[in-house]
C-alpha cells in the first residue's frame, strides 16, 4: 500500500514529525536512517537540522499556510496606481505601452514602486480595484478641457434659458459618411475556424446629415454628392420647413457649418433658425454622434448591401424606423457623456 507523505499531514503533526525527526539526529541518527524510518525525503531532513543549527527549534515551528493574507502593495501605493490609470495612459507615464494591460501594469509597479509581482497577481489587483478590461474611447490630443468645461457649465446652459424663453426646440446635428465595407459584430464558428461572410469587393458609399432632439425628434438627408453648402442649406431649410418651432441647431466645426453661404442665409433667416459649435474636437459631447454609430452598426454592419441603391434604401428603411419610435431616439441621450442635454 502507498503510504502518504507528510504533505497531507496537518501543520501541528508536521511540526512534531519535525522535532522528532530532528531529536533523533542529534542522539546519534543518521540521515539515511531517520528518512527511512520517518519517510521523510533526505532533503527535508538537511534543511531541519540546518535550520536548527542556525535559529534553534523554533524554526520547526508552524507557519501559517496559504497565500498572504495582505497585499505585498501597500494601501497608499494601491491609491496611487488607481489615481494615474484613471488619468493618464501608460505611454504618458513613460511605459512601453498605448492601453492598460496586465503587462503594463506590471511594469508601472515595478518602475514606481520597485514592486515585482506576476500578471496574475496583477489580474487579482484589478478586480479589487473594481477594474475590468473595455474598449477605450478615442478623444482628441487637440481638445481643449477648459473650453468643454466652460460649454457644460455655462454655453449650453445659456442655450438652454433662450431656447426656453424664445420657445426654441433645440436639435444635435451631424455628418457622416457610410461605407459599404464597414462591419459590426460576431458570427459563431468552430474553434480555430474563422467564419467567412460573403459580400460584394466593390467598395461605394453615400453620406448622411441628421438632427436629433432629447424629445425623441429624428431628422436627416442621405446624398450621394459631396458635403458642401448647397447641401446643407437644402437640409436647413427641410428642418425649418418641418418645425413649428425655431430651431437652435448644435454642430460641430466643419468647415461648410462655418462657410460663408451658409452664414448669409442664417442672418436672413434668424427668426426661424440659430447655429451654435461645439468645442473643437468634442464628438463625444454630440448625441447625434450615438444615432451615427446606431446606424452603422445595425443599417449597415449587420446587413450585406450588394450595390449603393440597395445600402440607400436599407438606411433610409432603417431610419425612418427609428423616427416611429421616439424613445429610442431618447435612450441616446441616457449615455453618461451626453446625459447633460437630456433634459
Amino acid at each position: 500500500m502507498k503510504l502518504k507523505d507528510a504533505r497531507h499531514m496537518s501543520a501541528s503533526a508536521q511540526e512534531a514529525l519535525r522535532y522528532r525527526v530532528v531529536n533523533a539526529i542529534e542522539n546519534g541518527m543518521s540521515k539515511s536512517e531517520a528518512s527511512r524510518v520517518f519517510q521523510v525525503s533526505r532533503t527535508a531532513i538537511h534543511h531541519w537540522t540546518k535550520a536548527t543549527a542556525t535559529e534553534g527549534s523554533k524554526a520547526l515551528k508552524a507557519k501559517k499556510r496559504g497565500p498572504r493574507s495582505s497585499s505585498r502593495l501597500l494601501p497608499h501605493q494601491a491609491a496611487t496606481a488607481v489615481r494615474l490609470m484613471e488619468l493618464q495612459c501608460p505611454d504618458q507615464l513613460g511605459l512601453p505601452f498605448y492601453l492598460w494591460t496586465r503587462e503594463a501594469v506590471q511594469q508601472f509597479l515595478l518602475r514606481r514602486f520597485e514592486l515585482s509581482v506576476s500578471v496574475w497577481t496583477v489580474g487579482r489587483y484589478l478586480k479589487k480595484w473594481g477594474f475590468t478590461p473595455q474598449k477605450p474611447l478615442r478623444r482628441a490630443y487637440e481638445q481643449d478641457p477648459l473650453a468643454v468645461k466652460h460649454w457644460l457649465e455655462t454655453e449650453y446652459p445659456q442655450i438652454c434659458r433662450t431656447a426656453e424663453r424664445e420657445n426654441a426646440e433645440i436639435h444635435w446635428g451631424d455628418y457622416m459618411v457610410v461605407r459599404s465595407d464597414y462591419q459590426t459584430g460576431r458570427s459563431y464558428g468552430r474553434v480555430g475556424q474563422t467564419p467567412v461572410v460573403p459580400g460584394t469587393g466593390k467598395r461605394f458609399s453615400c453620406n448622411m446629415i441628421s438632427t436629433i432632439t432629447n424629445r425623441g425628434k429624428l431628422c436627416f438627408k442621405l446624398f450621394t454628392q459631396r458635403f458642401d453648402s448647397a447641401v446643407m442649406l437644402d437640409f436647413l431649410r427641410r428642418l425649418i420647413r418641418h418645425s413649428s418651432q425655431k430651431v437652435f441647431l448644435i454642430v460641430d466645426g466643419h468647415p461648410v457649418h462655418r462657410s460663408r453661404a451658409v452664414h448669409q442665409w442664417l442672418a436672413k433667416h434668424a427668426d426661424r433658425i440659430h447655429l451654435f459649435f461645439l468645442p473643437a474636437y468634442s464628438p463625444e459631447l454630440n448625441p447625434d454622434e450615438l444615432l451615427n454609430h446606431d446606424v452603422k452598426a445595425n443599417a449597415v454592419g449587420r446587413q450585406r448591401a450588394k450595390n449603393k441603391t440597395e445600402m440607400i434604401d436599407n438606411l433610409r428603411s432603417y431610419l425612418r424606423s427609428t423616427q416611429r419610435y421616439p424613445h429610442v431616439v431618447q435612450n441616446f441621450f441616457r449615455e453618461k457623456h451626453v446625459a447633460y442635454a437630456a433634459a
